[in-house]
């Protein structure tokens, strides 16, 4: 009888340190499987939702035009030295000094040298000098006749060509005819650019923009808009920075930043970049650049 009752008990031993060990066991992988199966917010760009000016634009090309031009011919046998000219002269300025009488800059501005010519009129082989302000650039471009309601004098205009690929020259719409050309269906406008640093050349093709229906308007980066469908939306984030899904009506497109309609406010806080990450009501950090 003790042997039978020491053998149970033995058993009992045995199967209570068995139970002991399966629930350490089961309360251990409970405690790391808690603990690491909580990961942390992902850190994600956030911005601030602001106001940003928006246009539309009309896109056309011109030709640039001097402020003001003279060209000069002068006879070889009448030069009294060797010809030297300066790049840039002053009003007043000698700009040939010649045996019958020096010429004079009637105004500040650029010289050029378009080398000799053979005139029908005379013998002599003659010199063809320029002289040009280009202090003001000008131009004149073609409208679109159904544009025609939105050109008007003093509207913005951004000027680009090919020597400065990552250069915009600012101007204004100088000038706008009162007729529309019946042939072409096009309204005749002229624009005018300040050129204080003389970079951009007479007879220089313009690559112009036209900006017309001006407005500030709430403005969102491009990378931070979903398209599904035919709907938009943006990942809002709120005081726990929880990211809400939040439908959002666009409008234009403009150096990498998107006119939002409607949906937002100024000041609130979306996500910026890293929308892959993002999860609807999902907690972020938030990272600001």
């Amino acid at each position: 009888m003790k042997r039978s009752t020491k053998t149970i008990s033995i058993i009992l031993i045995f199967f209570l340190i068995i139970a002991a060990v399966i629930i350490g066991r089961t309360m251990i992988g409970n405690h790391f499987k808690k603990k690491f199966s909580k990961r942390p917010p992902p850190g994600i760009i956030v911005t601030e939702v602001v106001k940003k000016e928006f246009a539309e634009t009309i896109e056309t090309f011109g030709t640039a035009i001097s402020k003001k031009s003279e060209t000069f011919k002068i006879k070889k046998d009448d030069l009294f030295e060797d010809l030297r000219l300066k790049d840039f002269v002053k009003k007043g300025d000698v700009l040939i000094k010649l045996k019958s009488g020096n010429i004079v800059a009637p105004f500040s501005g650029v010289l050029g040298y378009t080398g000799l010519t053979e005139d029908i009129l005379v013998s002599n082989n003659i010199f063809i000098i320029t002289l040009d302000d280009n202090s003001t650039i000008y131009s004149d471009i073609k409208i679109p006749e159904n544009y025609s309601a939105s050109i008007k004098k003093g509207l913005p205009v951004d000027v680009k060509l090919s020597s400065f690929k990552d250069k915009t020259f600012s101007g204004e719409v100088d000038f706008v005819s009162s007729r529309i050309n019946a042939d072409t269906r096009s309204i005749l406008s002229r624009i005018k650019v300040q050129n204080n640093d003389l970079e951009l050349i007479s007879g220089s093709l313009l690559e112009v923009s036209v900006k017309f229906n001006l407005r500030n308007s709430l403005s969102v980066p491009d990378t931070s808009v979903m398209i599904e469908g035919d709907k938009s939306y943006v990942y809002k984030i709120n005081g726990e920075n929880v990211a809400n899904k939040t439908e959002v009506k666009t409008g234009l497109r403009s150096n990498k930043n998107i006119e939002v309609i409607s949906g937002l406010s100024e000041g609130e806080i979306i996500v910026a970049e890293g929308l892959k990450k993002v999860r609807p009501r999902g907690k972020i950090k938030p990272i600001t650049k």
